[in-house]
């Protein structure tokens, strides 16, 4: 019997078929991770109220995310 190079390797518990179940269960509990819903803080919601609408009509406002928005726009 010839000693081929599989042989002369001593067998490994960590087979490639393993490797990519646990890779793909990292990837699903990672994917489970971002879709669940997060204990935030609701009073950070429930604080903000919101503001009384114009006598005028309209409504826009220049709010700082807005203000952000074209000072990234700006070319």
């Amino acid at each position: 019997m010839k000693n081929t190079p599989r042989d002369a390797q001593p067998q490994s518990r960590l087979s490639r078929r393993t490797v990519f179940a646990g890779a793909t269960t990292v990837g699903a509990l990672a994917a489970a991770a971002t879709v669940l819903p997060r204990g935030a803080a609701p009073e950070a919601t429930a604080a903000a109220e919101p503001k009384p609408a114009p006598e005028r009509g309209g409504g826009y406002a220049l709010s700082d995310h807005i203000k952000h928005y074209y000072q990234t726009a700006r070319l």
